[in-house]
């Protein structure tokens, strides 16, 4: 099983400190060291006919060596991307080699908009092979994988649903509401953690484990629980500044992270929770019983 990183803020941020801890676990203070991926949704200046994904633009960074010793995780580290929202992940393979092919996050087209999307966990044989019968049937035409990752099928699954119910882009309610079943299925398919972007909201969904911070006025110090490094986060923002940071396990020791519960669905938007479907029962994991639930299906965390 990977980990997961996103971001979603109200004002273009970079991600730098938290990615400095991250990348630590991608061979160094953790053993998921198959590659890495980051994708930034930024603000820009180019316009599109449709005026809904007209103030963003996408900037991806794929490697298959390990973060911790990438030097594209140093061009990162180095380049200070403001972004608006961010999806990382560090992969510990499971099923498909190491390739960039197979490097999370992915991305796809839904209704003019690019979608990133990036998973940890690992869908179940019966699942594979449903969705393998659906593309050689020709039922699984909007998308298909490129790679040969559960993950990038199960991606697939969903967008193709997405594009089958919707032949034109639903309210957000309903489709935040569409997105939350289909989690909650590939959840009962197999392990199932992910994050989902369209550079407006970020979906966060916990199969398992899946932890956040919301980091707004007045700020403190943060420090890294992977890496010797701290910074005072009232040096270097505003008052009004509003930055949210997902992550599969805490990255800071010194700050309070609030856990997802399983099956749980957020989305985020300008920092703040715009969307939240919890089960009627709310169950929390241990990050023991997580990793422990991983290993029984064949993953790691």
């Amino acid at each position: 099983m990977c980990q997961l990183l996103g971001m979603n803020c109200n004002t273009p941020t970079d991600i730098g400190f938290s990615f400095a801890g991250f990348r630590k676990r991608g061979g160094m203070t953790d053993s998921h060291e198959d590659g890495f991926g980051i994708a930034f949704f930024e603000r820009s200046d180019c316009t599109n006919n449709d005026s809904t994904n007209a103030s963003t633009g996408l900037r991806l960074f794929h490697d298959n060596r390990p973060s911790h010793e990438s030097p594209v995780a140093d061009l990162v580290n180095n380049y200070p991307i403001k972004a608006m929202n961010v999806i990382a992940h560090i992969r510990k393979a499971t099923q498909g080699q190491n390739c960039l092919a197979n490097t999370h996050p992915f991305v796809r087209e839904v209704w003019g908009e690019q979608w990133v999307f990036a998973h940890n966990g690992q869908m179940n044989s019966d699942f594979i092979k449903r969705c393998q019968r659906l593309q050689d049937n020709g039922n699984a035409t909007h998308c298909q994988p490129v790679g040969s990752t559960d993950s990038e099928m199960a991606f697939c699954y969903l967008v193709n649903r997405l594009k089958s119910t919707f032949k034109t882009r639903p309210d957000d309610q309903t489709l935040f509401n569409f997105l939350t079943t289909q989690c909650r299925y590939l959840s009962a398919n197999g392990l199932f953690n992910c994050l989902i972007s369209n550079g407006q909201w970020q979906m966060a969904y916990a199969g398992s484990l899946l932890f956040y911070l919301t980091r707004k006025a007045p700020f403190g110090e943060a420090k890294l629980a992977d890496d010797d490094m701290a910074i005072n986060f009232g040096d270097v923002t505003t008052d009004t500044d509003k930055v949210t940071i997902l992550v599969t396990v805490p990255l800071t020791e010194n700050e309070k992270w609030q856990q997802l519960a399983v099956n749980e669905c957020l989305i985020f938007q300008d920092g703040d929770v715009i969307y939240k479907d919890s089960p009627s029962q709310r169950k929390f994991l241990t990050v023991e019983e997580g990793i422990a639930i991983a290993r029984a299906v064949g993953a790691s965390v």
